[in-house]
């Protein structure tokens, strides 16, 4: 059904009162998240704390008078989604277009979806991905009881693994996840600051603390070591893992000075390591790719981006495709980009941004591109073209 003039106008004007505070009369945001009360009218926050008492953290509902205590107040996910989903719209349709002579459409680069794996409950607010390309598995972390997923490209689920716990073999709160070499599974813990490895059957084999401050973005390099960012310390580490000799390690710090480093991702082809860092100054987010001695090869920010090529594209997430081309997630639009070896001048490409809302991880496996999309907590994959690099100079 179409809707028209008042109707249209009134829907609208409910769902704004809905995403504001009935007692302070404030928007809903990071600072004044809404929260259920038991009796299921809900408050901001900040409105929950004023109103209750003190010391007993105890509190009547302002509309019913039916009492609560702070610590039975939850969350309201429906509320904060939506308010999420308004605010994704509202910056889709400020993107500015992009240079179509420039460009080249999904059918011309990938191909149509080929498949949609996982959905609500098989993944719960999923993070990271990698993937075991011989084998076509897919191992995914994410909020659910078992913090690790495994599954085929059909959409089988093969093995969960990492319970949630507090022990140094649980997961409390996973970041990113990659698969070595060899087979193992490696999990960045911000809740534990920690990395730990798993067999891929998912036998916990040990946790590494080092001197990880916020470990986060997590991806192996063409030797099999470990490259690990950390965000709060602003460094990226790598880590040696002898797993012959009762799983010895050596970790050391390879890039420092770096502002709020996240996503990481290493390529085979020439060993390069690209990482995104997030610009606390001015909201804006930088990448840079290093060789695999950790020599800087190429840096720019998403501002610059926009004044070179008149694209706006916030980067969140890196790969390299097979041909060493890097692949950058802007999951403020939701859209894949290619920007081929841009040390090499190559122009920015828009791979996908159909089908996909709020993208969040992608790898390479076996000539397809498999997309971690959190808004709707799926595994989208694409037939790749052979030649998704094609604008690389």
């Amino acid at each position: 059904m179409l809707l028209k003039g008042p109707l249209l106008h009134s829907l609208n004007h409910s769902i704004l009162n809905l995403l504001e505070c009935k007692v302070c009369f404030k928007d809903f945001n990071q600072d004044y998240k809404p929260r259920h009360l038991l009796c299921g009218h809900v408050l901001c926050q900040e409105c929950v704390l004023a109103l209750a008492h003190p010391v007993l953290r105890k509190l009547e509902c302002p509309f019913c008078r039916q009492l609560c205590t702070v610590d039975h107040t939850s969350n309201c996910q429906v509320l904060s989604d939506l308010q999420e989903m308004l605010l994704l719209h509202e910056s889709r349709c400020a993107l500015p277009p992009y240079n179509t002579e420039k460009s080249l459409s999904l059918e011309t680069k990938l191909g149509s979806m080929s498949a949609v794996l996982g959905g609500w409950g098989t993944l719960i607010n999923p993070v990271g991905l990698d993937v075991l390309g011989s084998l076509e598995t897919i191992v995914i972390v994410h909020d659910g009881t078992h913090r690790v997923v495994v599954l085929s490209s059909k959409g089988k689920i093969l093995n969960r693994f990492g319970s949630r716990g507090r022990d140094t073999w649980n997961i409390i709160y996973p970041l990113d996840v990659a698969v070595c070499p060899m087979g193992h599974v490696v999990i960045t813990d911000g809740g534990d600051r920690a990395v730990k490895i798993y067999t891929s059957r998912g036998t916990h084999i040990i946790t590494i603390k080092a001197s990880f401050q916020l470990p986060w973005g997590v991806d192996t390099d063409s030797g099999g070591n470990i490259i690990v960012s950390d965000t709060m310390a602003g460094s990226l580490f790598q880590i040696k893992v002898d797993y012959c000799n009762s799983v010895d390690f050596e970790c050391h710090t390879a890039v420092t000075n770096l502002e709020n480093p996240k996503a990481v991702a290493c390529v085979a082809v020439n060993g390069n390591i690209a990482t995104v860092e997030h610009l606390k100054s001015n909201q804006h987010t930088r990448l840079k790719v290093f060789t695999n001695d950790f020599h800087i090869v190429y840096q720019n920010d998403s501002s610059s981006i926009r004044l070179q090529y008149d694209v706006c594209i916030h980067l969140s997430a890196v790969t390299f495709d097979p041909n060493g081309d890097v692949i950058v997630v802007d999951n403020s639009h939701g859209t894949i980009w290619s920007l081929g070896k841009p040390w090499h001048g190559s122009v920015p490409v828009p791979l996908v941004s159909a089908n996909l809302i709020r993208p969040v991880a992608l790898k390479f496996m076996n000539n397809k591109l498999i997309i971690l999309d959190s808004g709707d907590h799926t595994v989208k994959i694409y037939n790749a073209a052979s030649e998704t690099g094609s604008t690389s100079q």
